[in-house]
């Protein structure tokens, strides 16, 4: 069943159009409770272990609950593609709002704000956040420029390029040049051979080639971008 929460596109800097499905309060609640019995889990344990140090091991426990809630849900955000065990558990995580993965600064930020978004009690700011916006981004995910999505927005199969050699450009090309060119590749296959010709000759100033071969000098380009084997 698709997710039932609102979509809406992004293009991500390396030229991928995304639908992104926002994840809404009721998996991102059913998740955190899932990480809370997970870190709850490891402070008992811990406890077990470490009660026989006294004064030490009293020590040890406050560092660790100290690690345990402030670090558990950012190492596994930046190092778990997105997604504490939780999160993983119903199929949902964290990216970017422009749909690239999340780094370490948005990761805390997002995370030293929760504090903030569980006011007065139970999440209840946060939970008037979602609400309030149509990507469900709770105080902190506005802060830090995050977005919990479904995980299988990026579940991407780039087209394939048709096999041949491979060459990079004689000059630089602009993100959107280069764009251009892998989307003509990524296309050749449906177009039909007078119409691919006449969209390469477009750049005949660039290549320097009319006809079929400008049609074979921009898939060499284009399997160079893509760092396809020759």
């Amino acid at each position: 069943m698709p997710p039932i929460d609102s979509t809406y596109p992004v293009e991500t800097p390396d030229g991928v159009d995304l639908d992104i499905h926002p994840a809404g309060p009721v998996p991102r609640a059913a998740a955190w409770m899932v990480d809370l019995l997970v870190r709850s889990g490891i402070m008992i344990m811990l406890i077990f272990i470490l009660s026989g140090f006294n004064a030490v091991g009293f020590a040890m426990l406050v560092l660790a609950w100290f690690l345990i809630n402030w670090w558990y849900p950012v190492l596994f955000e930046v190092l778990g593609n997105g997604a504490t065990p939780g999160k993983r558990a119903f199929d949902i995580r964290v990216i970017h709002d422009d749909g690239t993965p999340v780094g370490w600064g948005p990761s805390v930020v997002r995370n030293l704000l929760r504090q903030v978004d569980f006011l007065p009690l139970l999440y209840m700011t946060g939970l008037i956040s979602m609400l309030c916006n149509r990507r469900f981004q709770r105080l902190g995910d506005l802060a830090a420029g995050t977005v919990v999505i479904h995980g299988d927005n990026r579940r991407i199969t780039l087209p394939e390029l048709p096999p041949g050699e491979t060459r990079h450009p004689p000059i630089p090309l602009k993100p959107d040049e280069q764009q251009a060119v892998l989307s003509f590749a990524e296309r050749i296959r449906s177009l039909n051979p007078a119409r691919a010709e006449e969209l390469a000759n477009l750049l005949e100033p660039v290549t320097g080639q009319t006809g079929p071969e400008a049609v074979d000098e921009l898939l060499t380009w284009a399997r160079w971008m893509r760092g396809q084997a020759t």
